[in-house]
């Protein structure tokens, strides 16, 4: 799959720019390679290859991988950035207060079954107490949430946070700028908000998520 071809040649570049070059001729995947990483092509026999995915650091202290779940044929597809402790430990996304707060804008809001809708995370796993997620985890792990959305083959998209805004879009707009936006790709609209642990912190702000989830509403 090319996304995971391209993530793997980009991480290989981070980790030689860390480590002081800023050029290099190193030779690139032989196509061989590159049709041995390549990705499912169901949602199923890929959650089974992010289970056993060793592609980063975050691999060897996670407990389990944390993919994504709800309806294969979703209209709305909600993006997260790094699973919680807790969901880690389960394995399972959206759990604890802030999956709480998120089936309650889900269901409360959009007035849709959880179910119905299919929710993902930039990263499958939890960095570990003393670690931090690095910007070539991201993009490694990109190429996964790619393959998800062109599955699915949502019509909206979700952005939980800025994180999760600007890994998928690559822009660096501030989120109390774009939020709220729907931001028109060729086959589907992104819509930015809040992430719940933000609301968890920061209760004032539901009234925003609840204007971007209305949005969110019309396009339905």
């Amino acid at each position: 799959m090319k996304n995971l071809y391209n993530a793997l040649l980009l991480k290989q570049l981070y980790q030689l720019k860390n480590i002081g070059y800023n050029y290099t001729d190193s030779k690139k995947f032989s196509y061989q390679e590159k049709n041995q990483i390549a990705l499912s092509d169901s949602i199923s026999k890929l959650k089974k290859q992010a289970l056993n995915c060793q592609l980063c650091a975050l691999s060897k202290n996670r407990k389990n991988t944390v993919f994504g779940e709800g309806s294969e044929r979703a209209k709305i597809l909600i993006i997260g950035d790094i699973p919680l402790k807790i969901e880690d430990e389960k394995g399972e996304i959206a759990l604890g207060n802030s999956g709480e707060m998120l089936t309650a804008m889900i269901e409360k809001v959009l007035k849709i079954p959880r179910k119905e809708v299919y929710i993902t995370n930039l990263l499958k796993c939890h960095p570990s107490q003393n670690q931090q997620a690095q910007e070539t985890e991201f993009h490694t792990c990109k190429a996964y949430l790619f393959k998800e959305i062109a599955l699915i083959q949502p019509k909206i998209i979700i952005t939980l946070g800025e994180i999760a805004y600007h890994y998928l879009t690559s822009d660096n707009t501030p989120l109390q700028e774009i939020r709220g936006v729907a931001i028109k790709k060729e086959h589907y609209h992104i819509i930015p908000t809040y992430h719940p642990n933000f609301l968890l912190k920061n209760p004032s702000f539901k009234k925003e998520v609840f204007q971007d989830l209305k949005v969110v509403n019309g396009l339905l």
